[in-house]
């Protein structure tokens, strides 16, 4: 029976509280569209965080590898100093293909390894020309590895590699540029002045750190060593083929490399090894660094909202003093006011917040169709959002509900 008298006395609270709001539609709205905008704030924050991590995640698996370490004379020149530069320089050996051959002999076949050997070209076809495209050497084990992205055609092969075939893969600059309008697959394409066939297209895949990675014309290293001659230099990309055991595969790799520099134990190594922690730890610390600005204006945002509608229920208050004092003359209890007038300002946040909510929604689907952005509002972050609105509008309503509750009943009936 007590249960049934709570449930009415809920059933009536929310009833008053709805006609009240629908009652005054401009006082609601108002404060609905700051609690939209608030809402909206918190929405976009997390779906914009939540969409740049997972595009520096697939752009780091696409450049780098999600599970991929690098082996080089010097493995990132661009995150150390002048002078520890100078150093490896001085210390460290050039990558050569002696060395990659003593890996793989050594690997057990658990290990991938893909050299690859770049430099800055043209690229040119039917009078039409790139330049400054990344033309790269490597092998058919560097789509075990990496995610190159691959629109059209395939990779190279190992028989590409046997026969130092002449067929490139081109990135999406190239490709427009050499080809507005028209399928590479099947064209020919000059580089250092000799053809070589276009066996594959890569898809769109944007730049890192600062970098396209849209612009490359792979070739088969065998290929690519009778255009330029034997490379300086090799960097060599690496993949445990148990994904679970990449930890133990750098370790045989640095003792690999040990064993063939004959390095004494307590020496430093005389070449560089990039883990994937590496990469993992950039896209960590780029999302932290974002959420530090964005975790403020967040809950900037949720609290001017929290202002505007304890003003407007303030307001609701304040214009409907006699009839709380005529209620209270009738018996309604003090609880019962603070519950119609909590209950109020809890709706005006909620219709506010699904308002937010769907403009979110309208909001990412248009980007992400615009511009293939990996940006979605997700169902968790919607009910984070929408929760967060119900909390807003309970605070909100919470210091006019105590004002409503201690009307004084004689001066409030007697209100005009």
């Amino acid at each position: 029976m007590s249960l049934a008298r709570t449930a009415s006395a809920a059933r009536e609270a929310l009833g008053q509280a709805a006609r009240t709001t629908l009652a005054h539609p401009l006082r609601s709205g108002l404060g609905a569209l700051a609690m939209a905008v608030g809402v909206a704030t918190v929405a976009i924050v997390i779906t914009a965080l939540q969409g740049l991590a997972e595009f520096a995640r697939a752009t780091t698996a696409r450049t780098f590898g999600s599970d991929t370490f690098v082996l080089a004379r010097i493995a990132s020149p661009g995150s150390i100093g002048r002078r520890e530069l100078e150093e490896k320089l001085a210390r460290n050996p050039i990558m050569r293909r002696s060395d990659l051959r003593f890996l793989e002999r050594w690997a057990g076949g658990e290990i991938f390894y893909a050299p690859s050997a770049q430099r800055p070209g043209e690229a040119t076809a039917g009078g039409r020309k790139f330049e400054n495209a990344a033309i790269t050497g490597t092998t058919a084990a560097l789509a075990e590895i990496r995610d190159l992205g691959l629109a059209r055609g395939r990779f190279l092969t190992r028989e590409d590699e046997a026969r130092a075939a002449a067929v490139v893969v081109i990135g999406a600059d190239v490709a427009d540029a050499l080809y507005p309008g028209l399928d590479p697959l099947g064209r020919e394409v000059r580089v250092a002045g000799r053809l070589f066939e276009v066996v594959g297209v890569q898809s769109r895949l944007g730049t890192a750190a600062g970098a396209s990675q849209d612009r490359y014309v792979w070739m088969p290293l065998p290929a690519y060593e009778r255009v330029f001659g034997a490379p300086d230099a090799l960097q060599v990309f690496a993949r445990a083929r148990d994904t679970r055991r990449t930890t133990a595969a750098e370790d045989r790799t640095r003792t690999t490399m040990r064993a063939r520099r004959r390095l004494r134990p307590g020496t430093a190594d005389t070449f560089d090894l990039l883990s994937p922690s590496a990469a993992r730890g950039f896209v960590t610390n780029l999302t932290e660094r974002v959420s530090a600005a964005a975790a403020p204006l967040s809950a900037m945002a949720l609290l001017a909202s929290i202002v505007v509608v304890t003003n407007t229920t303030l307001v609701s208050v304040t214009q409907r003093t006699r009839e709380i004092g005529v209620r209270r003359a009738l018996g309604a209890t003090r609880r019962q006011i603070m519950r119609e007038v909590v209950l109020e300002s809890t709706l005006v946040a909620l219709v506010g917040g699904a308002a937010g909510l769907l403009a979110v929604l309208a909001l990412t689907s248009a980007v992400r169709a615009a511009a293939t952005v990996p940006l979605a509002l997700t169902l968790a972050t919607a009910l984070w959002s929408f929760g967060s609105a119900a909390l807003a509008g309970v605070l909100a309503g919470l210091y006019p509900a105590r004002r409503a509750s201690r009307v004084d009943i004689i001066a409030a009936v007697r209100a005009e």
